[in-house]
């Protein structure tokens, strides 16, 4: 039965309420049947024609995989202007999209692009990914080993192979990946691309014969790279005909679209207007969009088994908490038929700063910019604390001192945003005596003496195992470094004459606290550095606080390991001296380890000369204006507050 809205509105309310959402149903199937005319009639380019052409036997997934600077995004910009993916010219790391990656001249995100390559006559269809060579984003190559068959093994001519090589190496052969080993800037004056393929054989036995020599600069013999792609990488495996099977690679977060997801297609296919279902969370979705990264975005008309491309929602997917790395997607239907992937280890947050705005009138710019950044980062964590000195803010856990700075630079930059962060910090475990296990993130929750001695069991602090590559002549120096910094040496290896690899299990404490600056500044650059988390390990932690006026100042407190108490605490003091300003009255800084004061700075007051009116006067008269001075300093230093302006806090806590 039609009726006339005008009629409707005479109705009761109940019947008013029915008559509705029928309407909203009959709309909804309606734009969603739009929706998905309006993409199925979308004209194909020549582009997707080309592709639709290529079997999947001629589809090849690769990474590029090296240690930090080796080249690897110039490399990738030389093989998408080899495939016509991008006009040759000046084009400076394309896949680098974020201005601290352009900046600092590192890649921070994983970045992926697909190519089309004309070889023997029939085209290739290649999906290339740049990752990043730092190990605190380890956690991205391992998520990119799962989309690929192979991997561009670079090291450089110059460098040889070092730290991180060696830790991809082993990441990519536990995946049972193909490598094939490339020798980059051969072009440079101090190249010495023998002894890098001899580093390779002898570390890794890769044949030197299957080795490609290039630099990515100048772009000589890049264009050997690609058929040696062909020959060497086998083409991934699936079936097109079968329930839709996706796995999900990674995840950002778009302003209009929502969630978009990197997929890796392993079986059926993904079309726009087709309903897919999440196997981790359970949650359905309607697709809006697929297509691949050629560079940039670039619409499909449908992603099949072997591709590798991207998807959205539509209504999009509000929540990066919802898009799981290493989920497995199906369409509504299939989820008792497919097989789920077991999916990736989610990365652990191993150093945690405290942030806090310079001006507490900037909090809610700062918390939407830090949710912004967030929301493209899951590997952050986050949640709100409070300082008594500093006022509200934030605890950020990062995978590493690098991840910590990248976040900080961030802010800065695309959000103008003005930030006092504390020096990072580790979590620590605490076996209490009934048993229970706890992880404490925050020095302020540290359990103090008396809790200690009454019902704790035993402290823990996180150790990892590290591997440090250097030259033969540094190699006293840092191991006097690893042991003034509580090392316990594990191993030690000549892999050529002069190239040496040490494996030292350093406290976590420590390698936070710049040693990689203190590393590189012993071995005049040469050493580079790896690690992987040992677990906890019992060790005398105290927890070490500044008092000022016997106050303790909530936002400096730090957990340190008992032979440091001393040292740290004359640097402590010293330093906070010089940034708190002269009182009325006079201002003790003590640092505090426990209950004992380990050291002490005493700021002198302003004092009025109340003998300058006095010139011939007696000894008594004289003393007695002192003493009622002193009277006057006694009564003011009761009642007067302290006051620490913040920038004395910026001072302190900044490097």
């Amino acid at each position: 039965m039609q009726r006339c809205p005008l009629q409707l509105l005479r109705l009761p309310g109940s019947i008013r309420t029915q008559y509705a959402s029928q309407l909203l149903k009959q709309t909804r199937s309606f734009n969603i049947s739009i929706a998905r005319c309006a993409q199925a009639q979308k004209p194909v380019t020549e582009l997707e024609r080309r592709i639709q052409a290529i079997p999947i036997e001629r589809f090849r997934n690769f990474c590029i995989v090296a240690h930090v600077d080796h080249g690897k995004s110039t490399l990738s910009d030389r093989l998408l202007e080899l495939t016509g993916t991008i006009a040759p010219g000046d084009n400076k790391q394309i896949l680098d999209k974020l201005d601290v990656e352009r900046e600092r001249g590192i890649t921070v995100k994983a970045q992926t692009c697909s190519m089309i390559y004309k070889h023997e006559g029939e085209d290739y269809l290649l999906h290339l990914v740049d990752t990043p060579g730092h190990v605190d984003f380890r956690a991205e190559v391992s998520r990119s080993y799962a989309s690929c068959g192979g991997a561009l093994l670079l090291v450089d001519a110059s460098q040889g192979v070092q730290a991180q090589t060696v830790a991809n190496f082993y990441l990519a052969f536990s995946q049972g990946l193909i490598l094939v080993p490339i020798i980059n800037k051969v072009d440079l004056p101090s190249a010495d691309a023998p002894r890098a393929l001899e580093q390779m054989q002898t570390a890794f036995e890769l044949e030197p014969s299957n080795a490609v020599l290039v630099s990515a600069k100048t772009g000589l013999n890049v264009e050997k790279i690609l058929p040696n792609v062909i020959r060497q990488i086998p083409h991934p495996v699936g079936d097109r005909t079968k329930p839709l099977r996706l796995l999900l690679v990674d995840s950002w977060y778009d302003n209009y679209k929502g969630v978009i997801l990197l997929v890796r297609i392993f079986d059926g296919q993904v079309k726009a207007g087709d309903h897919v279902v999440s196997f981790a969370t359970g949650i359905k979705y309607f697709v809006g969009e697929v297509g691949i990264m050629y560079p940039y975005q670039m619409p499909q008309t449908t992603l099949r088994a072997g591709q590798v491309g991207y998807i959205h929602f539509n209504p999009g997917m509000k929540k990066s908490q919802e898009a799981l790395s290493g989920d497995t997607f199906t369409t509504v239907g299939s989820e008792h038929i497919v097989e789920p992937y077991p999916g990736f280890e989610e990365p652990k947050s191993m150093v945690f700063v405290s942030a806090y705005p310079l001006d507490q009138s900037d909090h809610g710019h700062l918390e939407d910019s830090i949710n912004q950044i967030v929301l493209n980062d899951r590997s952050v964590t986050l949640q709100k604390e409070s300082s008594e000195a500093l006022g509200a803010g934030w605890r950020l856990g990062f995978l590493g001192t690098l991840h910590c700075s990248v976040f900080e630079d961030r802010l800065r930059q695309e959000h103008g945003a003005s930030i006092i962060i504390t020096p990072p910090t580790v979590p620590f475990k605490v076996l209490w005596k009934d048993g229970k296990e706890e992880i404490i993130q925050n020095p302020a929750m540290f359990p103090d003496t008396d809790t200690q001695g009454q019902k704790v069991a035993q402290l823990q602090e996180p150790y990892v195992s590290a591997t440090i590559t250097l030259p033969e002549e540094y190699l006293g120096k840092v191991i006097e470094l690893c042991e003034a910094n509580r090392g316990e040496q594990k191993e030690l290896n000549f892999f050529t004459a002069t190239q040496v690899i040490l494996k030292y299990d350093l406290p976590l404490s420590q390698l936070v606290d710049d040693f990689f600056g203190k590393l590189k500044g012993a071995t005049k650059g040469y050493a580079s550095l790896d690690y992987e988390d040992a677990g906890f390990r019992e060790s005398n932690i105290v927890k070490m606080q500044l008092l000022v006026n016997k106050v303790p100042v909530d936002a400096v407190a730090r957990v340190v390991h008992s032979s440091q108490v001393e040292r740290l605490g004359r640097v402590w003091v010293k330093k906070f001296k010089e940034h708190v300003d002269r009182q009325m009255f006079e201002v003790i800084i003590q640092a505090a380890a426990g209950k004992r004061i380990v050291a002490r700075e005493t700021i002198k007051p302003f004092r009025k000369d109340v003998l300058q009116k006095l010139h011939a006067s007696d000894i008594g008269r004289r003393r007695k204006l002192l003493d009622k001075q002193k009277e006057g300093r006694k009564k003011l230093k009761a009642v007067g507050n302290i006051v620490i302006e913040h920038s004395a806090f910026q001072k302190f806590l900044a490097k």
